[in-house]
């Protein structure tokens, strides 16, 4: 089915390509992914430091809940999604979660702004150490309500916002084809260009106007990027519901389940399929090869209960799914190093030279320059890497997904094995100048971590866009908003198993005469962050050997190869690529 097939206008009528979709509508979506970014990736690097600086938290506890608040802005997607596929539209799942958004950053800025609803201040002159109280009791309890009312508005936009983007192209075109492969790249770039805003322009606020006027500017953006994307309303192609799908998965499990003693035909064709013309079809899968008990599911035995007798298209739907599980694992341990490393890095800057001439840098500012980084090579990405490399190989991309993927987990581990050199000698100056107590003004530049935030700024290049359009991409018509959000389930879970490493580290590496771990207390002088960073290197090479594995023997669903108008049928064979 083209892209286009049993898309609707916001009256429910079937589109017109020349009025709805193209790149008139992603225009709208593309605003609010800047703006909401602009709040929320200012937050999730510079977080760590209201933690410590304002909330008293020491550095694994702040950590841990930048890290927890990282990860729960990406699974708060999940329920989203499910929504969004399965009963109501992506632009009402987005349009009623928005608003929790903007009330969470509220709630943020008015303890903010309250001084009753910090912990004490710390005796003036005294370090922070442990003799400052960290913040408690419904004090805490309010900086997490609002600190979790944010994920649970962002996830409706970045379940959805993809999908929605996604379906504004009808693919069997083939200039509406190049033109959703851009839009992948030009969504990362709405991405990094929110960065770049929030970086420059929200942390400046929060670290010299106040942190209550920092929040109450996300609020504002996302309210802003909320009414443009909004005025767009009239010009988006929607995919109407098409029911549960973790339902319809569900009913195949238990359908082979109860079959499973059942002989699979010898004419494959019997298995039961919907037709052509069933109104309730989104699209029409054919029977592949590979997990034959699930085929069971579609023997017609007699009995004709959804949860007795099953689809070839819902069977399939459901080998999709399984099929992207390895890559989704492998892809989780790749991406833990990637959330511990940018609020470590925060962490180590605070103690460094910041000095940038007579003008002091703040560390989550320093994240600019990846930023910046990212902006320039995606633009080069697509509008020349890309083309040279569709002309060589065929695809779409330039690259398959799983290629792209594979360039960003290497340069994750080449990050962490730097950070480690980084770090080692940050602690060497430390030592060296006698400020091994000292929480600030260590006689290192800051400017030491940019090799590191340099390779973390490639992941995003690569790995990012080529998980989101992978999931996306591969995922059935009545799973996209699913298919965006399990990329986002990979970031979140990698953070989750990034705080859960940190306090295994520390107890493993804790001594029993009562000497700390590697990252107990809140001198980072006198941790082994360094030794974490080697743990890190490690973890991510294991990760990318179990990748390359799995990408290897991944059998695509989709042909990536660019469709050919068909007057110019004179596209590059690519048979010879292999995926990985």
């Amino acid at each position: 089915m083209g892209g286009s097939s049993g898309l609707v206008d916001w009256r429910g009528r079937p589109v017109n390509t020349k009025k709805h979709g193209g790149l008139r509508a992603s225009i709208f979506i593309h605003a609010l992914v800047l703006l909401s970014n602009a709040a929320n990736i200012a937050n999730i690097l510079n977080l760590v430091s209201y933690l410590r600086q304002e909330m008293h938290m020491d550095v694994a506890r702040a950590s841990t809940m930048a890290s927890n608040f990282f990860a729960a802005l990406q699974m708060f997607s999940i329920p989203a999604a499910f929504l969004a596929d399965s009963y109501i539209k992506r632009f009402y799942t987005v349009l009623i979660f928005g608003p929790i958004e903007i009330l969470g950053y509220i709630f943020l800025a008015v303890q903010a702004y309250v001084p009753s609803l910090h912990p004490p201040h710390c005796i003036p002159g005294q370090e922070q150490t442990t003799n400052c109280d960290s913040v408690h009791g419904s004090n805490l309890s309010l900086l997490l309500l609002g600190l979790y009312l944010v994920p649970i508005g962002d996830g409706a936009a970045r379940a959805c916002l993809p999908a929605l983007g996604g379906e504004q192209y009808d693919t069997s075109d083939p200039v509406e084809q190049r033109q959703e492969a851009s839009f992948f790249n030009w969504y990362t770039f709405a991405v990094s260009t929110g960065g770049f805003v929030g970086l420059v322009f929200v942390v400046w606020v929060e670290n010299t106007k106040g942190w209550d006027l920092g929040f109450l500017v996300c609020a504002l953006c996302v309210l802003l990027g909320m009414l443009i994307w909004i005025a767009g309303f009239p010009f988006y192609r929607n995919q109407p519901p098409s029911g549960s799908p973790i339902t319809r998965i569900l009913q195949v499990f238990v359908a082979a389940f109860k079959k499973r003693k059942v002989q699979l035909p010898e004419d494959r064709s019997e298995l039961k399929q919907i037709r052509q013309d069933d109104a309730s079809a989104l699209e029409i899968l054919y029977r592949t090869e590979g997990f034959h008990c699930l085929d069971k599911a579609a023997v017609d035995t007699g009995k004709t209960s959804a949860w007795t007798l099953c689809s070839v298209t819902q069977v399939e739907e459901t080998k999709i799914i399984l099929r992207m599980v390895p890559i989704f694992l492998s892809a989780v341990l790749g991406y833990i190093p990637v959330p511990l490393i940018l609020n470590f890095t925060v962490q180590q800057g605070n103690t460094m030279d910041t000095k940038l001439g007579a003008i002091h840098i703040s560390p989550a500012t320093l994240f600019v320059i990846p930023t910046v980084f990212q902006m320039v090579i995606l633009i080069i990405y697509d509008r020349f890497i890309v083309p040279f490399l569709r002309k060589i190989t065929g695809y779409v991309g330039g690259v398959t997904h799983l290629q792209r993927i594979g360039i960003g987990f290497f340069s994750a581990m080449v990050a962490t094995g730097i950070a480690a050199l980084v770090e080692t000698k940050r602690r060497k100056v430390a030592e060296e100048n006698g400020l091994v107590d000292a929480t600030t003004g260590i006689p290192i530049s800051v400017f030491w971590l940019t090799i590191q935030f340099f390779l973390l700024g490639i992941v995003d290049v690569t790995s990012f866009v080529g998980l989101l359009e992978f999931f996306y991409s591969e995922a059935p018509m009545g799973m996209k908003s699913i298919g965006s959000s399990i990329f986002y389930c990979i970031l979140g879970v990698s953070a989750w198993l990034g705080s859960l490493l940190i306090q295994v580290a520390n107890r493993v590496t804790r001594h029993s005469d009562g000497t700390g771990g590697w990252l107990d207390g809140t001198n980072l002088n006198r941790g082994k962050l360094n030794r974490f960073y080697g743990l890190l290197a490690v973890l991510e090479l294991i990760s990318l050997l179990m990748y390359t594995f799995f990408a290897r023997r991944y059998v695509y669903r989709n042909d990536q190869k660019a469709v050919v108008d068909a007057d110019k049928n004179n596209a590059p064979s690519a048979d010879a690529i292999n995926v990985l």
